[in-house]
């Protein structure tokens, strides 16, 4: 009997199929079937076939050692030990090239020739141009006259400035009252009650909005304009600056 005829028939007297064989194992159903054909190909090389071998028999309760001899001897043998030194010895021999020091002083030499090189040009170049501005002068040919840059354009109106980068708020209490201040991004900047001539400075980056426990409490000044006492005697006042805008949202 064949490797495979002797595989299947063993695989069918321990009473296992061909999937419960495969999940034991795990070799595909195909490779099973196709080793019970006595064909190996799809083990992916005798290594492998050898090893598929080797867990079929212990699953369905054979020595594997037989067939594995079997399957040798029909597929050109068992793999011959390899020696450490064959292993590792290269089939040709490196050559390593040895590293030669760089040659300063040929780029030393190189560097001064240009540097020479450089020099002459200069000196040429000036000395024809001195040769020509000599000569215009004995001529008597007035020299161009210097062209002076040109003045920076006048404007008719005011200056524009440029927009403020931030929103400053100064408070002055005029007497007791209760604050709050937040930024544009609704962060606290201050919460509390305030005495009379308490002075209090904010600032942020967009805007700034108060409010007042009781109106006509603090004066306000905002990006340095007064802008007085907001809401006087009107309760509770809720105000808010731009920092391009000085004035109330």
């Amino acid at each position: 009997m064949s490797i495979g005829e002797t595989l299947a028939e063993e695989r069918e007297r321990a009473g296992l199929s061909v999937t419960q064989v495969s999940l034991q194992t795990r070799i595909r159903e195909t490779v099973i079937r196709g080793m019970e054909a006595d064909d190996f190909s799809a083990c992916g090389g005798n290594f492998y076939a050898r090893g598929h071998i080797r867990s079929i028999s212990r699953v369905i309760g054979i020595d594997p050692e037989p067939l594995v001899a079997e399957f040798d001897a029909t597929h050109g043998g068992a793999p011959q030990p390899v020696s450490a030194v064959s292993a590792f010895e290269p089939e040709q021999p490196v050559a390593f090239r040895e590293r030669r020091s760089p040659n300063w002083s040929a780029a030393m030499a190189l560097a001064l020739a240009l540097v020479v090189i450089y020099g002459v040009v200069q000196v040429v170049g000036n000395g024809g141009e001195s040769e020509h501005r000599t000569a215009r002068q004995v001529a008597g040919t007035p020299a161009p006259p210097t062209t002076a840059p040109p003045a920076p354009p006048k404007h008719d109106g005011p200056v524009a400035t440029a927009p403020r980068t931030k929103v400053e708020v100064r408070v002055v209490a005029k007497r007791t009252t209760w604050l709050n201040v937040r930024d544009d991004r609704g962060k606290t900047l201050f919460s509390g009650m305030l005495r009379k001539d308490d002075r209090k400075e904010f600032t942020a980056k967009k805007k700034v909005s108060l409010v007042i426990g009781v109106g006509g409490s603090v004066g306000l000044t905002v990006n340095g304009k007064d802008l007085g006492a907001p809401g006087k005697g009107q309760g509770v006042q809720r105000v808010s600056f731009d920092r391009n805008d000085p004035g109330r949202a």
